[in-house]
């Protein structure tokens, strides 16, 4: 594409924040520290995670960049980035989370393959360089020919985090080529709304990542799907898809296409590897010898999750009070009911405090919060001896996480929201 171009190698990376706890180098996939996450309740974009599945584009020219969308519809258009910028610009604060995130503890019960991410879909890797096994088979995604991977167990919570975007809505853009808000089926029959990426990536053969949305979604001026420029304030960087990605709020990161290189409106959803061959939910009686991609549709809304950030696993701790934080959040714009936390393994619970804006109690409702963000949640309890502590979250519309992991196990360890668990140890001091 004039303007922008996929690097054949890795030779032109961006530099990154050196706390990163990195996955991959090549492509390069890297999750904060869990700490990080609970730190501030809008995440720096220097401790964003950073999934890729090939090098970073590069802009040379972005007077030249521009934006095609065609397909089903009656006036396909080129787009610049001056047209986007005309259009009214949004701001809408949401969480990306990976559906891969906390991967790490669903391999500990049984084999998975995908990148280790920790509870960050933010990685907390003490085991450093010694998974560079996995991470090359990982990386390759041949699925169907790959050797089962078994990833270092990390208990924490990684690839989650939450920024203020802002951009166009796509329903703004759509109806710059003819499609009315609130439309779910243009007159030609397209019916959804596929992004293609100036990203290459190996899964597609050499070919762009790609993913779909409903076209009904797409044209729902409240479903606050943008086409984004700016992340918390400033221009995108490299990593998050510069100069434009896509934005899908409340669906899991996979959908969120980044350097944007075309919008095609088809009659039937992406066709691309990460619609038809990943990103989907199975028993766990299904494995590779027995699969079948085309029994289930591809994942969007990720459900209700929750994972402790203020405490590493096998965490030391002196005997009395301990401070419990982290975050919730839930997929689909529902928000957080409850955050409940158990102090021993389960038996008993307390409720803890929920907030987004500090200081002000969180209310579940669209009019006094945000509805595609997560909320991070504080407890305190007296702990006295070694025990576990466990997170679990209730959206609105009562869907609680799981309790065992077991229960929700699939072979490609996808959406652990089994409840989250740190073992503590306490130091008794001596007098």
């Amino acid at each position: 594409m004039p303007g922008i171009r996929a690097p054949s190698n890795y030779s032109e990376e961006p530099s990154r924040h050196p706390s990163l706890k990195i996955n991959a180098k090549e492509p390069f996939n890297a999750e904060p520290p869990r700490q990080a996450l609970v730190s501030s309740y809008v995440t720096p974009t220097e401790f964003f995670y950073k999934r890729n599945h090939g090098p970073i584009p590069v802009v040379d020219d972005i007077g030249r960049y521009c934006v095609s969308v065609k397909g089903l519809i009656e006036k396909p258009k080129e787009l610049f980035m001056k047209d986007i910028l005309n259009l009214p610009k949004y701001n809408v604060t949401a969480t990306l989370q990976c559906a891969g995130n906390r991967r790490t503890a669903m391999s500990k019960t049984r084999t998975v393959r995908g990148v280790g991410w920790d509870i960050s879909a933010l990685g907390n890797d003490p085991f450093g360089t010694n998974i560079l096994r996995e991470e090359l088979m990982l990386l390759s995604h041949n699925i169907s020919e790959e050797e089962p991977v078994s990833l270092p167990f990390l208990s924490s919570p990684g690839v989650m985090v939450t920024a203020i975007w802002g951009g166009a809505k796509l329903s703004d853009v759509l109806e710059l080529v003819g499609i009315p808000k609130s439309t779910s089926t243009t007159p030609a029959g397209g019916k959804h709304v596929e992004f293609v990426s100036i990203d290459r990536c190996k899964e597609e053969k050499g070919g762009p990542y790609k993913a779909s949305i409903p076209l009904s979604q797409a044209t729902n001026p409240e479903a606050d799907v943008l086409l984004a420029y700016e992340m918390n304030g400033e221009t995108l960087n490299r990593d998050h898809g510069y100069p434009l990605r896509v934005v899908v709020p409340g669906v899991i990161g996979a959908r969120s296409v980044k350097w944007l290189d075309s919008i095609n409106i088809d009659s039937k959803e992406c066709q691309g590897f990460f619609m038809q061959k990943d990103y989907k939910t199975f028993p766990p009686s299904v494995n590779w010898d027995n699969i079948d991609w085309s029994t289930r549709r591809p994942q969007m809304d990720f459900p209700v999750q929750s994972a402790i950030c203020s405490l590493e696993d096998m965490n030391i701790g002196t005997n009395g009070k301990i401070a419990i934080k982290g975050y919730a959040v839930s997929g689909g714009g529902r928000g957080i009911e409850r955050v409940d936390i158990s102090v021993d393994g389960g038996k008993t619970w307390i409720e803890a405090s929920r907030y987004q804006k500090p200081g002000i109690k969180y209310i579940a409702d669209e009019e006094r919060s945000d509805k595609w963000a997560w909320v991070l949640f504080e407890a305190e309890a007296d702990i006295h001896s070694n025990t576990e502590i466990v997170a679990k979250a209730v959206d609105t519309a009562a869907n609680v996480q799981p309790e065992k992991v077991e229960d929700i196990w699939n072979l490609r360890g996808i959406l652990n929201t089994s409840w989250h668990r740190v073992h503590v140890q306490v130091r008794h001091s001596s007098l």
